[in-house]
């Protein structure tokens, strides 16, 4: 009855059904919503399908073997419903209590769940980046709301290579049409000019002389070097990195006017040169105190400590500025995960080593003063302490009550950073834009 079913029913754009996939040689079957069909001769059609409930780099171009049609859904109209839920203040434990000043009750709003538990496949920023006008979530049902962006939510790149490493684009980027239909797109590692096979690769690496990012070395330890790149000197540098890096960002919009932004390239040094691990740019002048405007590390190197590398040093332009700073959002989920592991390990490190003064019974500290000591954004600050749970109310004041789990997990993160910013090796002044006549 069911094959009879499958036979009829005709696979569109929208709908959705079971999609059988591969993990680790065991085959299991994920609901999947079609977001394009692609007739590829003979009767055989390919059908790309966004996982419902997974992160949008898992989509991916599948054969009609893999569908089950019989248990198809048609399109329907999404429903949002959104729950608060409040956060009880819980006694205060003796093992470890910071008096905290300078907090109000409207400053701890109860955080959404979705913000505080991230997972690598799920987007679980869905609920806590929706805005309040009712705009549509970045998932796989946009296209019933936006129709028009509906390209940009198929990978067009099947492969770059870079240096050594050849990588399997996540997301949509705007390369030029006609690199499409080839199965790798070469990019040259130190001007990052892409072309169309390795011959073409050879004949531009015979001149092209760079062998660094084209912009000021301004911090250097060991092989680990920083470069700043203004947008409007080095225009095709900065379109190309932007292009790269739309491979792998899902959250932001491609602009090609790089003119208003600094873009500071993280690189590894060899005999051979300097080669790409990950950037991050930022406005010249930003109304919003942002510190980061978009943020990557190259697939290679991400899980080795470079993301929180970057983080880093871009709060330490942020010292030498002397304010506060907060990247753009909304972040990536990988992205949220790497903020919120920086914050924590920042935050942690101040509280922990914090010293009760004579005559105190308990260490006192502010969040002002804790942005201070850290150029944290105060927002963020209060919502790690409470996505770590720490702040209570007990006897009439806010404290923070640091438990032992938290403190061996500090332990932990700081037994694993085998990289740290070192401010004596950052030569860096920071310029006043807003007085300058042309960037």
């Amino acid at each position: 009855m069911a094959s009879s079913v499958k036979m009829h029913l005709k696979v569109t754009e929208g709908c959705r059904l079971p999609v059988k996939r591969d993990l680790e040689g065991q085959d299991e079957w994920h609901l999947a919503e079609i977001l394009s069909v692609k007739d590829i001769g003979e009767g055989s059609m390919l059908y790309y399908v966004h996982y419902v409930d997974f992160n949008k780099r898992l989509d991916e171009w599948v054969s009609e073997e893999r569908l089950d049609s019989s248990k198809m859904q048609l399109p329907k109209k999404e429903t949002k419903s959104s729950s608060h839920r409040r956060t009880e203040s819980r006694p205060a434990s003796p093992e470890h209590e910071i008096v905290l000043n300078g907090i109000t009750p409207s400053d701890c709003q109860p955080v959404k769940k979705s913000s505080c538990k991230v997972t690598r496949k799920r987007k679980a920023e869905e609920d806590s980046q929706e805005s309040s006008d009712g705009a549509p979530r970045q998932t796989g049902s946009m296209t019933v709301h936006v129709p028009e962006d509906k390209i940009s939510r198929i990978k067009n790149i099947n492969c770059i290579e870079v240096g050594k490493y050849r990588l399997k684009p996540w997301y949509f980027s705007p390369y030029p049409i006609e690199l499409t239909k080839y199965d790798v797109v070469y990019l040259c590692e130190f001007c990052l000019k892409y072309v169309k096979s390795v011959t073409c690769l050879q004949r531009h690496l015979s001149k092209c002389q760079l062998k660094f990012p084209p912009g000021n070395e301004i911090y250097r330890k060991n092989n680990i070097s920083f470069f700043e790149i203004d947008g409007r000197k080095n225009k095709t540098y900065a379109q190309n990195l932007c292009l790269l890096a739309k491979c792998f960002l899902d959250h932001k919009t491609l602009y090609y006017d790089t003119d208003p932004f600094l873009f500071y390239v993280m690189t590894e040094s060899d005999s051979k040169g300097f080669h790409l691990v990950g950037y991050f740019s930022k406005e010249k002048e930003s109304t919003e105190d942002y510190n980061v405007a978009c943020i990557l590390t190259l697939p290679p190197h991400q899980r080795k400590g470079f993301g929180k590398l970057l983080i880093e040093f871009s709060y330490a332009l942020s010292k030498i500025e002397g304010k506060a700073g907060t990247p753009e959002k909304p972040l990536s989920d990988l992205g949220l995960l790497s903020y919120r592991s920086y914050w924590t390990y920042a935050i942690l490190n101040i509280l922990i080593n914090l010293k009760s003064d004579q005559g105190q019974e308990r260490p006192q500290i502010t969040i002002n003063q804790i942005c201070e000591k850290t150029c944290i954004k105060k927002e963020d600050v209060i919502s790690t302490l409470q996505h770590l749970n720490l702040i209570n109310y007990y006897k009439g004041q806010y404290i923070l009550v640091l438990s032992d789990e938290v403190i061996e997990g500090y332990k932990r993160s700081l037994a694993k950073r085998k990289m740290k910013i070192e401010l004596r090796c950052l030569h860096w002044t920071p310029k006043d834009w807003s007085k300058r006549g042309k960037w």
